[in-house]
């Protein structure tokens, strides 16, 4: 059970995460060469970030409504259970029975989502490596490593409001009659707001951290030790 939707993880991931960082990269390759080499400022290098990350949110959307809906099977009634047995089976289920848009299902809320976190990632990144390094005066692997927790962490803060929309959203069941609980993601957080205040968009807020942190941390880590073997060889 703690493995549900592993496949459609793993999926998203690889689709998701490699659009993210390969468009982030050629991005901002680009926009140094038109800078005459010279390195971003902060504004240029976020909004570099959310471009990033609606193009890596759109590619890997499908996976991403698969991941949602498998995890969410086990808390539906019985006859309203879909029964993925894998994401691919998923994917292909939802194309027959839904039709091929279907899979961009939430995808207005996932793309704003991932610009979301992709902001709160990269701006937070930048600045705490600014304190770390220069302010504070620490090696590299401790800046490396703080500078990742603190981009978790606000990552986390930036994009579960928007996630706790996509996923209500993706997940949702029409009624007896039909009638589906929100007509859209607006709908959906203007219904939220009213019945629990804001405060309700961040609920299960520490288990999201845990969820999202380390993978921001790891990715920054995995990243700056790329960017060195890269230089180490020439690339």
């Amino acid at each position: 059970m703690l493995r549900k939707g592993l496949s459609a993880g793993l999926l998203r991931q690889a689709t998701y995460t490699t659009a993210r960082l390969g468009s982030f990269r050629v991005l901002t390759n680009k926009a140094i060469e038109a800078n005459d080499g010279k390195p971003l400022p902060l504004l240029q290098k976020a909004a570099i970030g959310l471009t990033a990350g609606a193009i890596g949110a759109t590619v890997g959307s499908p996976a991403d409504l698969a991941l949602i809906r498998m995890q969410a099977d086990a808390t539906l009634p019985l006859a309203q259970r879909r029964h993925y047995k894998n994401a691919f089976h998923a994917l292909t289920r939802i194309v027959a029975d839904e039709g091929v848009l279907a899979l961009w299902k939430g995808a207005g809320p996932t793309v704003v989502r991932a610009m979301a976190l992709n902001m709160g990632m990269l701006a937070s990144y930048d600045q705490s490596v600014e304190l770390f390094r220069d302010s504070l005066g620490l090696g590299e692997v401790s800046t490396v490593v703080g500078a990742s927790a603190v981009s978790g962490f606000f990552a986390s803060a930036c994009s579960l409001p928007f996630d706790y929309v996509k996923t209500q959203i993706q997940k949702m069941q029409p009624d007896a009659t039909g009638k589906y609980p929100y007509t859209g993601s607006l709908d959906c957080a203007l219904k939220t707001l009213k019945s629990g205040g804001p405060f309700k968009f961040y609920t299960g807020f520490p288990v999201y951290c845990v969820r999202i942190a380390p993978h921001v941390m790891m990715t920054w880590i995995f990243l700056n030790q790329i960017q060195k073997l890269e230089k180490k060889v020439g690339l």
